[in-house]
């Protein structure tokens, strides 16, 4: 039987109360793994044996410098939005809520800076006051922390203007190591790879100058299509319109609009449907375009209503995702990316192989400087061994999958991962920082 550690011993030492109360303790442990039903069985009853909310960049360090000297795992934790596991403590110890580093500390043009627990939807409203505005933030933005997005996230709402996390958007970082004595380190430029999207296993984020732009009028259109195909189209040409500046460019196949109950007055049964976000005043070029691709513009959105009342943001990234399962608990999803060049081929190849099992969601952004088409395709969801034939399958094709079913650090092709573990074994010698996300060295290696 597992030992809990003694709280009451260290959390003088700590500097702060840990909270061992059992509900509040596993609702802090878990994030939005349930989105996927392998997950759910895998990390169901996964949970911390105590909890830290320190406010202050001191206490979390004392907790951290107790937490080394007594061998307890710290699992770093935001609003707790992400989808893959990373914010679950795979072996128990301690999780280290930094929602309570909620200052913003300086906005300048073109950036601000903001401890870890600031929420985006706060941020996004206080820059707009100030005539700025986020780059990028996730659909989750209302509940999301800054840190957590750079933590654990990759890209959303404004990405097809200012790509994702990785593309210049986060300026410089404060890390908190994991050591006898923790240190704070000031992270620029490119070592700034050891360290977005670590799920915190490299070191913790506790302070981030983040990339701002000037705030525009954004308009929201919806958009409706007879055929998946015209959407398709219509999404791809308005990414690649410099005429037309945009936020959002979201386009979704039937039967997923049906999910979107909020949006029925404005998309009739069995369309496909863009949702987007352009600057006020670029209408006449947008409806000429959605015409020319046999779309239909059902509802505007004026740019003094925006983040006033409905926001189409709220239905696309992965919110598409949990708007499905409001509607079908069963349902799951992919994270994919196709080819810009053939994607509409590899998308009927799909459709051939699993017309009713993958339905099409898609994402346009930039990425590296390039136009991109992500994807987050609902899956009717059959069995864990069907579910890894249709990733196969779409791999077999061309098309990338970063695996939203799986907790482990996804292992990418450029040279991030090995950094990663490069900063962790010199920030995290014992390897207590959010242990059991990393895939072995020797495995990832073979695998890239």
């Amino acid at each position: 039987m597992k030992t809990q550690p003694n709280w009451e011993r260290f959390e003088e030492e700590m500097g702060s109360t840990v909270i061992t109360e059992e509900q509040e303790t596993n609702k802090l442990s878990k994030d939005y793994y349930w989105y996927s039903p392998v997950l759910a069985a895998e990390l169901a009853d996964k949970v911390a044996d105590g909890v830290a909310k320190p406010e202050t960049v001191e206490q979390a360090l004392a907790v951290l410098k107790a937490c080394y000297t007594h061998d307890i795992p710290v699992t770093t934790r935001g609003a707790g939005t992400g989808n893959y596991g990373q914010g679950i403590p795979s072996y128990g110890g301690l999780v280290l809520d930094l929602s309570g580093l909620n200052k913003i500390i300086a906005m300048e043009p073109g950036q601000v800076t903001v401890q870890a627990g600031v929420k985006l939807g706060r941020l996004e409203k206080e820059l707009r006051e100030a005539g700025s505005e986020l780059c990028i933030y996730p659909s989750t933005y209302m509940k999301a922390t800054v840190g957590g997005f750079f933590s654990g996230g990759s890209g959303g709402i404004g990405s097809i203007a200012w790509g994702n996390v990785w593309d210049g958007n986060l300026l410089e970082a404060h890390i908190l190591t994991m050591e006898e004595e923790p240190r704070i380190l000031t992270v620029k430029g490119d070592e700034l790879n050891r360290y977005i999207h670590n799920y915190g296993t490299s070191g913790i984020m506790v302070q981030l100058t983040i990339r701002t732009a000037e705030a525009v009028d954004w308009e929201q259109v919806i958009v409706q299509f007879d055929e998946g195909e015209d959407m398709l189209a219509f999404t791809e040409s308005l990414a690649y319109d410099d005429e037309i500046r945009k936020r959002l460019v979201s386009g979704h196949e039937t039967p997923i609009p049906t999910y979107f109950v909020p949006l029925a007055p404005y998309i009739e049964e069995g369309k496909a449907v863009a949702l987007i976000e352009i600057e006020a005043g670029d209408d006449s070029r947008l409806k000429e375009l959605s015409s020319s691709h046999h779309g239909q513009i059902t509802r505007v959105i004026p740019a003094d209503r925006y983040h006033k009342e409905m926001s189409l943001s709220d239905f696309t990234w992965n919110h598409t995702t949990l708007w499905a399962l409001k509607t079908d608990p069963t349902l799951t999803y992919l994270q994919s990316g196709f080819s810009t060049h053939h994607y509409l081929d590899q998308m009927r190849n799909i459709k051939q192989r699993y017309p009713d099992e993958v339905h099409l969601h898609v994402e346009w952004v930039r990425g590296d400087g390039d136009i991109q088409i992500g994807s987050l395709p609902v899956i009717e969801y059959q069995s864990r061994e069907r579910l890894y034939e249709i990733i196969d399958y779409f791999e077999s094709i061309g098309v990338s999958v970063n695996d939203p079913h799986t907790f482990l650090l996804p292992i990418d092709n450029k040279g991030r991962f090995e950094q990663i573990l490069e900063a962790k074994a010199l920030n995290d010698p014992k390897g207590l920082l959010n242990p059991g996300k990393l895939p072995e060295l020797k495995k990832a290696r073979q695998a890239g």
